[in-house]
């Protein structure tokens, strides 16, 4: 089975947060896929993390890597169909695009964004549940 996996649960891998282990769980002999901007949206998160003092300048390439080792596939999106979402949902067009992702491949979410989750469930995708 496709998981279209958000950002944030490739930072919470890479960070070890709580959710790591379920996520780990979760998605274990499945076939992870995000949109093509994955790579640009985690470096960018990095880095707010680092002007927010929440990591450290020399814990980012090692958070990086880890990130970079995790098997996705990178797929390109509709941002057309993917703005239409964004602006029927008032939303980030960037959460968006892994919405438009989901729709497309027909295939479950996986991500922490709650509004991303409710957003996911009116327009038919289905998410996969990180609760215990």
């Amino acid at each position: 089975m496709k998981i279209i996996a958000d950002t944030n649960i490739f930072l919470a891998v890479a960070l070890e947060e709580p959710e790591k282990e379920r996520i780990i769980a979760l998605t274990s002999g499945h076939e992870l896929v995000a949109p093509e901007i994955l790579p640009y949206e985690a470096g960018n998160a990095l880095n707010a993390l680092v002007k927010r003092a929440v990591l450290a300048n020399d814990e980012v390439a090692p958070v990086w890597e880890v990130i970079m080792k995790i098997p996705v596939q990178l797929t390109a999106v509709d941002i057309g169909s993917a703005l239409r979402i964004a602006t029927a949902h008032e939303m980030y067009a960037y959460d968006a695009y892994f919405l438009e992702c989901a729709m497309r491949m027909r295939s479950s979410l996986l991500t922490l964004d709650r509004k991303m989750e409710a957003v996911a469930g009116k327009i038919g995708i289905r998410t996969l549940e990180l609760k215990l």
